[in-house]
């Protein structure tokens, strides 16, 4: 059972340089007890990301425990992101290759099933670990107090095809499984994340800090990436914005809807299909990050950072 006053976290990933920033942020604020960083294939091979997360846990000096997850999704052929670089995370200097302990399945399960209706976790990747623990311990979604979840579009086009999200199209018969699991959800869609990019002189604020260094040198590269495979301007912080749900919800607005991926489209294969009609009988199953205070993240971002 816990025994802490923090709030009890797993943070489940493919470390990315949106995730990372993630990771740092919510280790850096302080605010949680992270139980476990689990990893999962996605922005890059199971192997490359669980060295990003070790590279990025020795950055900040913690023992928060690693485990591997899933390496390809659950039926589909494993894809991999552009924008992140030759291992997924160009720009930081990893050294290290982290054994491959396969157990983020297990842990899950064991840490909230340990913690009934404590344990929160933000999933900023693929969801096929989360996936497989919910079909493997199907009484597991009622007693996971929330899910905090980068993926998915509502209004906006999508970044990986035409009408879907990359983590979502990474697995989308995995992302099935969780929006219809009963669990509860808060969905932070690319519709925010694409108007919220933090630039490089905002990450120039960083100065001063240990961190200053590997996060610009990162940062620069994802800003590249952006810029040559989604034609955007700055650092679009997919991951950080849905992990700073759980730093400040007051700076969220959300609305209730009622959201279903589609597996079998032709050409909307992993899209988020949220019901946005005026009439007829709704089911909502998550809670929808429809704005947030850009002005809050930001400064909390750079002073979490530097603290």
């Amino acid at each position: 059972m816990k025994t802490t006053n923090k709030r009890s976290l797993i943070i489940d990933t493919d470390p990315g340089h949106d995730d990372a920033m993630a990771i740092i942020l919510l280790i850096k604020s302080g605010l949680f007890d992270v139980k476990a960083i689990t990893t999962v294939a996605g922005n890059a091979s199971i192997q490359d990301v669980t060295n990003n997360a070790r590279y990025l846990l020795d950055l900040l000096d913690s023992n928060v425990p690693l485990y591997s997850g899933e390496a390809k999704p659950l039926r589909r052929k494993q894809i991999i992101a552009q924008v992140h670089g030759k291992g997924g995370l160009a720009g930081a200097e990893i050294t290290k290759t982290e054994p491959l302990n396969h157990q983020a399945v297990n842990q899950i399960i064991r840490i909230v099933r340990e913690n009934p209706h404590e344990v929160s976790i933000v999933i900023v990747g693929a969801e096929t670990n989360i996936a497989k623990a919910f079909l493997k311990d199907p009484k597991l979604p009622k007693l996971v107090k929330q899910l905090v979840i980068m993926g998915g579009t509502i209004n906006a086009p999508g970044n990986k095809s035409a009408t879907a999200e990359f983590n979502i199209y990474c697995d989308p018969e995995a992302a099935k499984v969780v929006f219809n699991s009963g669990a509860k959800i808060i969905l932070n869609p690319l519709d925010v994340a694409n108007n919220m990019p933090m630039f490089l002189e905002e990450f120039e604020r960083l100065k001063g800090s240990k961190l200053y260094k590997p996060i610009i040198s990162m940062m620069k590269h994802f800003i590249k990436g952006i810029e040559k495979f989604e034609l955007a301007k700055g650092a679009l912080m997919y991951d950080p914005l849905a992990a700073y749900y759980l730093v400040n919800p007051k700076a969220y607005k959300l609305t209730n809807m009622e959201v279903r991926v589609e597996t079998k489209g032709e050409y909307t294969y992993g899209m988020t299909v949220a019901d946005r009609r005026a009439w007829g009988e709704k089911n909502p199953n998550i809670s929808v990050v429809t704005s947030i205070d850009r002005k809050s993240f930001v400064n909390d971002f750079i002073r979490i950072i530097k603290s």
